[in-house]
């Protein structure tokens, strides 16, 4: 039987940082910081989406822990807060890509 504990983790897991990924615009601003630190202006550029829209994005992933901001200057750099949280999205990439694979193998041999 899983333990209570573990339920309750999970549902916290899912509540704060599952909640961050819904959107893929916020795993490409993860992918972007992960290269370097950037402004909402840069983001914005790079992903070509209003700056308001990278600024409701980044204070969903900074509500979530997931990037950390530093001053410089009279902007304020975003970057992330953990490393792994690539890792993370690399590995589920690496599922997702076996996942299909593995069914369009089904389907070629449906197709047989």
């Amino acid at each position: 039987m899983i333990s209570q504990s573990l339920t309750h983790e999970i549902s916290r897991m899912e509540a704060d940082l599952c909640s961050a990924f819904v959107d893929p615009t916020r795993i490409l601003i993860l992918y972007a910081l992960d290269e370097k630190p950037r402004n909402v202006g840069e983001l914005a550029e790079e992903l070509q989406i209003s700056q308001s829209s990278t600024s409701r994005h980044l204070k969903v992933l900074r509500d979530r822990g997931l990037v950390k901001t530093m001053r410089d200057g009279t902007r304020v750099q975003y970057r992330l807060a953990d490393q792994r949280l690539i890792q993370a999205l690399d590995l589920l990439r690496s599922v997702m890509r076996d996942r299909i694979a593995h069914r369009a193998g089904l389907m070629e041999e449906a197709d047989i």
